[in-house]
């Protein structure tokens, strides 16, 4: 599939057109940003790592039963996705308490919740990506009520798989964010998930392996993403 002109350039993507008008190329950068991009650098290689465990996962999660934009990957750093109209949300899932939700609301960092805790922000880098609640949703028209329905559900089953997937691998899933797009009327998953997206702590020793070592400037940044990169295809 050849690519053709830059549709879009993210923080941590460019998308290319292709000559098919349902699907796009997808190429991951090595760029990092942090706190809404006031923080920026360049992580060695994390394209590489993001673009192909992000794949491995949505493969996963395909035969999981949630759909995704996944089509096939077509190098280190590239890969052929559905066209989607993304929805202008944010999916939070939290497991255990870490990040933001401890700096909001006083938690100590590293408690558990009872049951996975779901939030919402609407994905707009001028108002600094608020929290939003369902009635903001529909008032705003971001979704309708069955998309949003369909969000929760696909949000849930996905914990439920990488949850295992990861502490097969010696990770615990403390958080992660994902997005959904609408392909020819089906709501499916997009995006990416990788140390990017998820908080992942090692099971024996909570450390850190997620993109908290550069927000918090921890170190061993690129040999954190490489190391998460190996277990996820062990």
């Amino acid at each position: 599939m050849e690519k053709l002109e830059q549709l879009y350039e993210g923080k941590a993507k460019k998308v290319y057109n292709t000559e098919d008008p349902d699907l796009l190329i997808v190429s991951y950068k090595d760029d990092a940003t942090a706190f809404n991009g006031q923080k920026k650098g360049q992580i060695a290689d994390k394209g590489v790592v993001n673009n192909i465990m992000s794949n491995i996962i949505f493969q996963i999660l395909e035969d999981s039963g949630v759909p995704t934009h996944l089509v096939r990957q077509l190098s280190d750093r590239e890969t052929l996705v559905k066209r989607v109209r993304i929805l202008p949300l944010e999916v939070i899932v939290r497991n255990v308490a870490a990040g933001s939700f401890s700096n909001r609301y006083g938690v100590e960092e590293g408690r558990p919740f009872a049951k996975p805790v779901l939030e919402f922000s609407y994905k707009n880098d001028e108002l600094g990506d608020p929290l939003i609640n369902d009635d903001h949703i529909l008032a705003l028209e971001l979704a309708t009520e069955e998309q949003l329905a369909l969000v929760r559900q696909y949000a849930l089953k996905v914990n439920e798989v990488m949850k295992e997937f990861f502490l097969r691998r010696d990770l615990r899933l403390i958080d992660y964010k994902i997005e959904f797009g609408v392909h020819q009327g089906e709501l499916i998953l997009a995006d990416e998930i990788s140390p990017d997206t998820c908080r992942l702590w090692d099971v024996k020793t909570n450390e850190k392996m997620d993109k908290d070592r550069f927000r918090r400037d921890l170190g061993n940044v690129e040999e954190t993403y490489q190391a998460v990169l190996a277990r996820v295809r062990a």
